[in-house]
């Protein structure tokens, strides 16, 4: 473990980023701190904490999914994807906003989500699951004003002056939604053991975690047609992170949190987002090399 955590310390500096990481492997509770218990902003990881209060409510009766929603173009939070990004009205489900606020990220799907569930709610999700570090601040819309107003009047030009950048309530974990490494695998490793929630509601967060579409964060360390990633990533202005779980054919389960940020404040930042797949590789082949037998390190793996 000694020498992976040195890989993924050089790994970090080589991108350029500081980097938190948890690896956990679901099953044994063997586990790679790298570390893990820095407070860290989530920016949309916090989703994930979203998606699963909401299924918790679901399990108990207090909505069905199915539940239609006007989304109408007027008042929506802003945002690159989904229906964020639409000029014109629409009406989903529940579950399908829930879809879109996971598989591309869409924010006006997740405040949808939260004007039905409550931010107070989502706040006692994590605490019963026992996420001590993890709290949700503000919604997605009020997370973007806070961006909007400590930028001033360059607006989204100013974005790319390191001190405007500093200012950003958005990116100090005390002002903003936050969380740790460590509570993050501890959520992932609770949806994947049915312990956040039913095993059906269990079996809808994973379906829809491995359905998000970006490949080039935590999936990119793990290249192989037969290696499933499911996760959810978080960006901000030099913020670039990912949660999720890698799951081998051999039955291995492994919740990976990462968490990074850059002095660089171009909009993009590809060794930012490459590192966050060589982490996790790098933490999960740690933690399968000690193990023997059917859970050991394959050919190509």
């Amino acid at each position: 473990m000694t020498d992976a955590l040195a890989r993924i310390h050089a790994a970090f500096a080589d991108a350029g980023v500081t980097g938190r990481l948890h690896a956990v492997d679901i099953d044994s509770g063997a586990q790679l701190d790298a570390g893990a218990d820095q407070p860290v902003c989530t920016a949309s990881v916090h989703k994930l904490c979203l998606l699963v209060t909401l299924h918790e409510q679901a399990a108990a009766g207090l909505l069905d999914l199915t539940e239609q929603v006007e989304c109408p173009p007027d008042g929506r939070t802003a945002g690159p994807t989904g229906i964020a990004a639409m000029l014109d009205g629409a009406r989903l489900s529940l579950r399908d906003l829930a879809y879109l606020m996971m598989s591309v990220s869409d924010n006006a799907a997740a405040d949808l989500l939260l004007a039905r569930v409550g931010l107070d709610a989502v706040n006692r999700t994590t605490a019963r699951l026992g996420l001590t570090r993890t709290y949700a601040v503000h919604t997605f819309g009020e997370l973007l004003a806070t961006i909007k107003e400590d930028a001033g009047p360059g607006g989204a030009r100013s974005l790319a002056d390191p001190h405007v950048v500093a200012r950003l309530r958005a990116l100090d974990p005390a002002r903003t939604n936050h969380s740790t490494p460590r509570d993050m695998t501890r959520l992932l490793a609770a949806v994947w053991r049915d312990e956040a929630c039913t095993p059906e509601h269990g079996a809808a967060i994973r379906r829809i975690l491995g359905l998000q579409v970006w490949p080039h964060r935590l999936a990119s360390g793990f290249p192989f047609d037969d290696v499933h990633v499911a996760g959810k990533t978080g960006s901000l202005p030099t913020v670039r992170n990912e949660v999720g779980v890698v799951e081998y054919p051999d039955g291995g389960r492994y919740a990976v949190a990462v968490f990074t940020r850059t002095a660089r404040t171009s909009a993009l930042q590809p060794a930012a987002d490459a590192v966050i797949g060589t982490a996790a590789r790098l933490a999960v082949d740690a933690l399968r090399a000690p193990q023997a037998g059917p859970r050991g390190t394959t050919p190509g793996h």
